[in-house]
């Protein structure tokens, strides 16, 4: 069964580095189509992919785990599953995936982290009949270990969104909030529990939203920053919110104005934001 799935920024290295050397495996095996999986709890789904000509695989595409040929290549001793023919391979022919696909040669071998842990598969296909050769197999190999260094990159940058919140004291009951880079879902909890946390018990009166070092990431703005401000101006916290940039301010233009229509200060910058609240900015006389 075929099932919807939403992309994320996690795995960003690893996209990035798989769409460098994707065309590097489709002159070298001679194929259509290479795609990385990623194993979830119940599916495969397809994190990046590679169409030469005719698209065979998109990215997102999702599928149960127990009807995937990504199935057969973790489970398989040597973590490797090729056929010349999937639509008359004994056990290929048989999954749902199969007729939806209605390709022929493939090759596929796991992916693994740096620990040795399942990620998902590296795989190859094309809508011709493919003899894969041993030497495929090991050189399919080789790039699945290239990647397995990407995904210990995304990794660790997972893990450093859940390190520190970039929260800047001024004074008594004020703080900036200093937002740097990417955005994804389990950073945006993070900064949301935190900054609430932080305002709560530091019995903030003025929180200063930056949003200067923002990334937006595929054109869409992280709506937590909305529940963020609404959030606080509930807890009785007023906002200021500075930095935003021009990818931001057209998105918010093609995008309802959700931001500008927001009950808070709108101000260019950190001095202005400041001086709102009525901190100013004085050189120091030598």
């Amino acid at each position: 069964m075929s099932i919807p799935y939403n992309l994320s920024s996690d795995h960003a290295s690893l996209i990035t580095a798989s769409k460098r050397i994707f065309t590097i495996i489709s002159d070298r095996l001679n194929v259509n189509t290479v795609y990385v999986t990623k194993k979830g709890s119940g599916a495969m789904t397809v994190l990046s992919s590679y169409n030469k000509q005719e698209e065979i695989i998109s990215e997102g595409y999702s599928i149960t785990y127990d009807q995937t040929y990504c199935r057969l290549i973790i489970t398989d001793p040597k973590s490797a599953m090729t056929t010349e023919n999937l639509m008359r391979n004994e056990v290929t022919k048989e999954l749902e995936v199969t007729p939806q696909l209605n390709a022929k040669g493939f090759l596929g071998v796991t992916l693994r982290n740096l620990q040795g842990e399942v990620f998902g598969t590296l795989c190859v296909i094309d809508k011709e009949e493919k003899d894969f050769s041993q030497s495929d197999i090991d050189y399919l190999h080789a790039m699945a270990e290239v990647l397995a260094h990407t995904i210990e990159l995304d990794q660790t940058t997972y893990n450093m969104g859940f390190l520190t919140v970039p929260i800047i004291p001024i004074t008594k009951g004020i703080s900036i909030l200093s937002i740097q880079g990417i955005i994804d879902d389990n950073r945006a909890q993070k900064i949301l529990q935190s900054v609430l946390e932080y305002g709560s018990s530091h019995q903030i009166h003025h929180f200063i939203i930056d949003l200067s070092g923002l990334i937006i990431l595929d054109g869409i703005f992280p709506n937590v920053l909305i529940n963020l401000v609404k959030s606080l101006q509930l807890m009785g916290i007023q906002t200021i919110v500075t930095g935003i940039t021009p990818d931001i301010a057209k998105y918010d233009m093609d995008n309802g104005q959700e931001l500008s229509t927001l009950e808070t200060e709108i101000v260019g910058n950190l001095e202005a934001a400041l001086a709102s609240i009525g901190f100013y900015l004085m050189e120091k006389e030598e």
